[in-house]
Order: C-alpha cells, then sequence, then structure tokens
C-alpha cells in the first residue's frame, strides 16, 4: 500500500525542502503574514528584497500601521500589483484597530483583512501557530490537479472546489507548518508548470498525471482571450526653474496610489487640461518622446509622453492640491514611482546629462542640427498627429486609461 501523501512529501521536505527563507527565521504571523502577500502572484527570489527592506523598515504591525502610505509604496514600487502594498498598510491599521497589534487567530477574522483570502488566511494560522488549515495557492493548485487528475481550468469554481477538497484530504494531523511549507515548496521546485522533475518527486508513485501520461495538460490553462490594448499619454511637464509635474494615482486603476507623471487621455485639448486641472499656461509646442510599452496581467499600455514647457515660476500657479507636486527629478529623492514611468525618466536623464558626440568639421555646413520634432498646441493637432501610437498597435479595442 502506498504510504499517505503527507508522509512522503513531509520527509522529502526534511531533506530537500526551503528551511532558510527569511520569513521562516522567525517564523512569527507578522513575517508570515508580509511574506504570503508579497508571495501572491510573485516569486520568491524576486520577494526576499522587497520583504527584507520592509522588515527593516518596518518591524512588527504596529510601526507599519503608523507609517505614511508614501513610505510604504516607495518600497513596495517595482513589486508590481500595488493594490497589495495599500492593503498591506490598510490591514497594519486594521490588527493594531481591532485586535491590539497582534494577528488574529481565528480564520475568519484574518480573512477579514485587506488582501487576504482563503488560502492566505490558512498559510498564516498554519505556518504562524501550527493550526489545521488547508491552502491552494498557485503552486498546491498544480500538485494537486496532477496528483488527482482533476481536469479544468483552477480558476473555475467547480474545478476549484475539487481541490479544496483535495487539499483538505491530505492535510497531516501534526507538522501541519512544514506540510504546508513542503507542498509550496514542492510546486515552486520540482512540480512546475514547465519541465517538471517527475522522477525526483515523493508522490510520483501514485500521480495521476503521470500514469496517465498527461503532466503537460494538467492543470488546464485559462481560456484564451486576446489582451486588450490601451494608450495614453504621459505629461513630461516642466516649469521655468527646471522642475517637473508629479501627482499621486488614484486609489483604483493602474498604479494605484503611486506617484507618477500625469497621464492624459491621447485625445484630450492638452492646452485646456492644463489650464482647468493645474491651472498652468503652457508655451507655443509640445515635444513628442519616443512612445513605449509595457504589459500588465490583463493588457498592454502603449505610453506616448509628451514634454511640455510652461511659464510658471517656482511653484507657480499649481492648482492647491496635496497630491500634486513640483520636483526636480535628477536630484530629488522620488517617492515610490511605477517601475516603467521611473525606467523612462532614468533614460531621459542619461540621455540629457551625456557628454556631446564630437564631429568632423566641415566649414562648408554652418546650419545647426534639426530640432526634435514638435506639436503645435492647437486642440486638432494635439488629438491626432501629437500620438505616436498608430491604430495597427492600439489593438482592436483602442481603449484608454482615465487620467486621475
Amino acid at each position: 500500500m502506498t504510504e499517505v501523501f503527507s508522509a512522503r512529501l513531509l520527509r522529502w521536505f526534511d531533506q530537500h525542502g526551503r528551511h532558510d527563507l527569511p520569513w521562516q527565521q522567525p517564523r512569527s504571523a507578522y513575517r508570515v503574514w508580509m511574506s504570503e502577500v508579497m508571495l501572491q502572484q510573485t516569486q520568491v527570489a524576486t520577494v526576499i528584497p522587497y520583504f527584507e527592506r520592509f522588515i527593516a523598515r518596518f518591524p512588527d504591525f504596529v510601526t507599519l500601521a503608523a507609517a505614511e502610505i508614501d513610505d510604504v509604496l516607495a518600497l513596495w514600487a517595482g513589486l508590481g500589483y500595488y493594490a497589495r502594498g495599500r492593503n498591506l498598510h490598510a490591514a497594519a491599521k486594521q490588527v493594531v484597530a481591532l485586535h491590539g497589534g497582534e494577528m488574529p487567530r481565528d480564520l475568519e477574522a484574518v480573512q477579514a483583512l485587506p488582501g487576504v483570502g482563503r488560502s492566505t488566511a490558512a498559510a498564516i494560522l498554519t505556518q504562524a501557530y501550527g493550526e489545521r488549515h488547508a491552502i491552494l495557492d498557485g503552486n498546491v493548485k498544480r500538485v494537486l490537479a496532477r496528483h488527482a487528475a482533476i481536469a479544468g481550468w483552477p480558476g473555475d469554481s467547480k474545478v476549484a472546489a475539487k481541490l479544496w477538497t483535495c487539499s483538505e484530504r491530505h492535510l497531516p494531523s501534526s507538522r501541519l507548518a512544514d506540510y504546508t511549507q513542503a507542498i509550496m515548496d514542492l510546486g515552486a521546485t520540482l512540480c512546475t508548470a514547465r519541465a517538471p522533475a517527475c522522477p525526483r518527486c515523493p508522490v510520483a508513485e501514485d500521480c495521476e498525471a503521470r500514469l496517465q501520461d498527461r503532466v503537460a495538460e494538467l492543470p488546464s490553462s485559462r481560456p484564451a482571450r486576446e489582451r486588450p490594448q490601451r494608450v495614453a499619454r504621459l505629461l513630461l511637464i516642466h516649469n521655468t526653474d527646471g522642475h517637473v509635474l508629479i501627482e499621486r494615482r488614484p486609489p483604483a486603476g493602474i498604479w494605484g496610489g503611486l506617484w507618477s507623471l500625469p497621464l492624459a487621455e491621447t485625445d484630450d485639448d492638452i492646452d485646456a487640461l492644463l489650464r482647468d486641472r493645474y491651472g498652468l499656461q503652457p508655451q507655443a509646442t509640445f515635444e513628442t518622446l519616443p512612445s513605449f510599452r509595457h504589459a500588465f496581467t490583463h493588457f498592454e499600455l502603449s505610453l506616448s509622453p509628451l514634454r511640455i514647457q510652461t511659464h510658471a515660476e517656482g511653484n507657480g500657479v499649481l492648482h492647491e492640491h496635496a497630491d500634486r507636486r513640483w520636483i526636480n527629478i535628477r536630484t530629488a529623492a522620488l517617492p515610490g514611482f511605477p517601475s516603467p514611468v521611473l525606467k523612462f525618466l532614468n533614460r531621459l536623464t542619461q540621455e540629457e546629462t551625456k557628454p556631446p558626440c564630437p564631429e568632423p568639421f566641415n566649414a562648408s555646413s554652418s546650419a545647426s542640427k534639426p530640432k526634435a520634432s514638435t506639436v503645435p498646441r492647437s486642440p486638432a493637432r494635439s488629438a491626432s498627429a501629437s500620438s505616436s501610437t498608430s491604430p495597427s498597435r492600439r489593438g482592436k479595442t483602442g481603449s484608454r486609461i482615465r487620467p486621475a
């Protein structure tokens, strides 16, 4: 008779599992919770440096709850899925307000925290307190779908219900924290999405996917759908001091809560937007800069940067708003910025500080180099020619990003 699933998995874990992850030393509820939130849709190797920076800055619920959201998101910048950073901060505040700064030990209470679902709550309580709860993250779904040959996309509710039943059935009576880490490790290191190492798998003997030669097809992929293409303008607004206007993104939508260069629709009247939203008066022309693209999980975004010089000095007549400010992007410490916008600014500043390349002297040519292409400020022109994204690159939908 085949030895039970959990016993084989625990024996493998003792020899080959991951025992030196930073949230395991010590394995407190706060550290486990933070790691679980960061690990949602993100790999361990990516998470580790972020986790270590967060723990050094915010060692417990109280310090995290007392922090400014800008400080939290500045540390989160680059990790993606920014709602997780906002939820992390909100959950810390809730733990302090409702639970005295300590993670509750009730599953429903943990699930009530912002950004914590059923599997995350179970992982926290199991690893921190040794309680008996099944988990079902992405790695565990893959292991169980293959071992029990459960077909269908795991995101489907009926398929998920079968996987939850399977996960609960395999729970051991002891060593719950180790078992939870073990099944996650198995999915992350051996039972991987591509090229799984079946010969080294501790539960391969009775794995139905292996026996049926269906490992490559399980779990089933998400039904195919076209990823929408969206377009927007990225406004690089300068004042006469050379400072650039930045603003905080709204909580909902892309880069929620982060600071960024302003976004606008490709057909917006930029003159009117500058005047009505910011109280600024632009100069005669706008300079278009090369477009760039950024892929999100569910759509692709094409950004067309537009450099705008305004007549404002110092803080200018910028409309009063706590979430807008002028900043010297070459010398100031930037708040939490979306990584693609930060990369764009870094490229821009590097290009502008490069020394000019020497050219051979040509006495017959006294003409200066042509200036960068500019776009007149007329509304008709700003709505069409100033966009460097062609219809074929915009995709079928031509969806747009609504600015704050």
